[in-house]
C-alpha cells in the first residue's frame, strides 16, 4: 500500500536535506553498532547504507518501490557493502517480513505521517529483541520545509512520543538533530 504524500524527489535533492552520518551519530550513538538493523522505507540508502558501514550484522532495507530497492543494491554493490539486503516490500500491508525478536534497531524515518502509524511502530516493536533501539525522524511540524508531506498530516513530536508508547516502547526520548537535518525532528526508545 503505497503510502499518502510518500512520493520520492531527484536523489542529490534529497540527500541534501541530510547529513546522514551525523544524524546516525546522534540517533545511534557514534561508533561500531552491534547486531542487525531494519530501516522501514530505504529510499536511496540515505541512512542504510551509512548504517551498514557501522555494523557486522545485515541491515535489512525495505521499500515498496522497486526503483528505490534497485538503487540501494547498486549502491551497496559499489560500496562493497555485501551486508546489505535491499528487499521490495509492503511493510504498511503486509509487515517486515522479519523474525520476531531479530532486530537490534529499527530505522522509520520520514513515515508517520502514513494511514497507521500505531501498527508500523508494532511491527517495528515485533521484529526488534528486547532492548533494541528504535530511532524515529520526521520532517518537523513547527516550520515550514521545502520538502515532505503537508502540514496537516505531519506528526507532531508529542504526537510520536504517545504513539511510540501505545506501540510499547519505553524509555522514550528526543534526540537533537538541528545540525545535521534542521528540517527534521528526532526520537529515540527501547523495546
Amino acid at each position: 500500500m503505497k503510502g499518502r504524500e510518500s512520493d520520492m524527489p531527484h536523489e542529490a535533492y534529497w540527500e541534501s536535506f541530510f547529513h546522514a552520518e551525523e544524524a546516525l551519530d546522534v540517533l545511534l550513538g557514534a561508533g561500531h553498532l552491534t547486531g542487525d538493523i531494519v530501516e522501514f522505507g530505504c529510499g536511496y540508502g540515505t541512512f542504510a547504507l551509512p548504517a551498514a558501514r557501522r555494523t557486522q550484522g545485515v541491515v535489512t532495507a525495505l521499500d515498496i518501490e522497486l526503483q528505490m530497492v534497485t538503487r540501494v543494491r547498486e549502491k551497496a554493490l559499489q560500496l562493497d557493502l555485501p551486508n546489505v539486503r535491499a528487499s521490495l516490500r509492503d511493510f504498511v500491508a503486509d509487515g517486515t517480513g522479519l523474525k520476531a525478536g531479530s532486530q537490534a534497531y529499527a530505522l522509520m524515518f520520514n513515515l508517520l505521517h502514513l494511514e497507521r502509524p500505531v501498527a508500523l511502530l508494532q511491527e517495528a516493536h515485533r521484529a526488534l529483541a528486547s532492548g533494541g533501539l528504535i530511532a524515529i525522524m520526521h520532517w518537523r511540524s513547527d516550520i515550514s520545509t521545502p520538502r515532505g508531506p503537508s502540514m496537516e498530516i505531519r506528526p507532531s513530536p508529542d504526537r510520536c512520543r504517545g504513539w511510540l508508547e501505545e506501540a510499547d516502547f519505553y524509555d522514550v526520548s528526543a534526540v537533537d538533530l538541528h545540525s545535521s537535518c534542521p528540517y527534521h525532528f528526532g526520537m529515540v526508545a527501547r523495546r
